[in-house]
C-alpha cells in the first residue's frame, strides 16, 4: 500500500494522504483556481502529460499564482471508484522497480552495456486483464511488462507467450522475481546505449503504450520476419572496426519504436 504523502501535502482533502486520490485526480489551487490535470501535464515545468499530481516534483508550484502545491484541493477524481486496484498496481510496480534495482546494484552496474544516464522506473501501467501492464525502464533496456492476476496459468522461466493487442500479437517470455512475483517481459530496446536521459527512455516507453493499442499499427507489426532481421542488423556491432567510445546516439521515436522493437 502507497504510504500517506504528507510531506510536502495538500490541504482540504484526505488531509494530504496521497492514497486517497488516484492518478487521475484533477487537483485545483486554492488560491487562484488553476488546475492540474495529469492527462495534460504541465508544460511550464515541462512535465509530461500522464503525470500524476503526487509524482510531481517536491518543488512543483502553482503555474498559475506560485502555490506550493499544498494548496491545492481535489476538484474531481475519475479513478477514486478504481482506488484499491490502483493501490495494489502501486505496490507491485514497486516491488518490481525494486527487485530490478537490485538487480542493477548487485550485477549490471560495471557491465559497459549499461547506459548509466537511466535508473529503473516503471512507466505508464495500467490495468489490463485483471493484472497490470506497462513499461519498464532499466540502464540496459525498455521492455513491456504484464503482472499478471491471482489464478493466470504461468509457464516455466524464459517460457513463451504470445499476447494479442489491438496492433498486433506480441512474444512475452514468462519469468519471476523474489519481491514481483510472475511476470511476462516483451523486449522493446536493449542495450540502452541510444538513449540521452531518462526523460526521453520514459517519453518513449509512454509512446509504446500508446502505440501497443492502435489498431492502425496492426500491418506494420505483423511483418515479423522483415521487423527481426532489420533489428538484428542495426544491433548487430561492426564486422571490422570497433565502435567509437562516444558514437552519436540516435533518437528513438515512437514510429521506430512500433515498427522495429514490438513486432514479433
Amino acid at each position: 500500500m502507497t504510504a500517506p504523502y504528507t510531506t510536502p501535502g495538500f490541504e482540504g482533502s484526505y488531509l494530504g494522504a496521497a492514497d486517497k486520490i488516484s492518478p487521475l485526480a484533477i487537483m485545483e489551487c486554492k488560491i487562484c483556481w488553476t488546475p492540474y490535470d495529469p492527462a495534460e501535464g504541465d508544460d511550464t515545468r515541462q512535465v509530461s502529460p500522464g503525470t500524476a499530481f503526487t509524482d510531481l516534483p517536491d518543488d512543483w508550484t502553482c503555474p498559475g499564482c506560485s502555490a506550493p502545491r499544498a494548496q491545492f484541493l481535489v476538484r474531481e477524481d475519475p479513478g477514486a471508484a478504481t482506488a484499491p486496484l490502483l493501490a495494489e498496481m502501486a505496490h507491485r510496480t514497486a516491488a518490481l522497480v525494486a527487485d530490478f534495482t537490485e538487480v542493477f546494484n548487485g550485477k549490471m552496474r560495471d557491465l559497459p552495456m549499461v547506459n548509466h544516464a537511466l535508473h529503473v522506473e516503471a512507466v505508464a501501467f495500467r490495468p489490463h486483464e485483471g493484472g497490470f501492464l506497462g513499461a519498464l525502464v532499466a540502464p540496459w533496456f525498455l521492455n513491456l511488462i504484464f503482472l499478471p492476476p491471482e489464478g493466470y496459468p504461468l509457464k516455466e522461466a524464459t517460457a513463451k507467450e504470445v499476447i494479442r493487442f489491438p496492433s498486433g500479437e506480441y512474444e512475452f517470455l514468462h519469468n519471476a522475481r523474489d519481491q514481483t512475483g510472475p511476470y511476462l517481459a516483451c523486449s522493446l530496446f536493449s542495450p540502452m546505449g541510444d538513449f540521452t536521459s531518462q526523460l526521453q527512455a520514459v517519453e518513449v516507453a509512454r509512446a509504446a503504450m500508446v502505440e501497443l493499442f492502435k489498431a492502425g499499427n496492426r500491418a506494420e507489426t505483423d511483418r515479423a520476419a522483415e521487423i527481426r532481421a532489420i533489428r538484428t542488423a542495426d544491433l548487430a556491432p561492426p564486422e571490422t572496426e570497433p565502435a567509437p567510445e562516444t558514437a552519436p546516439h540516435s533518437d528513438p521515436s515512437r514510429r521506430t519504436l512500433i515498427t522495429g522493437g514490438l513486432g514479433q
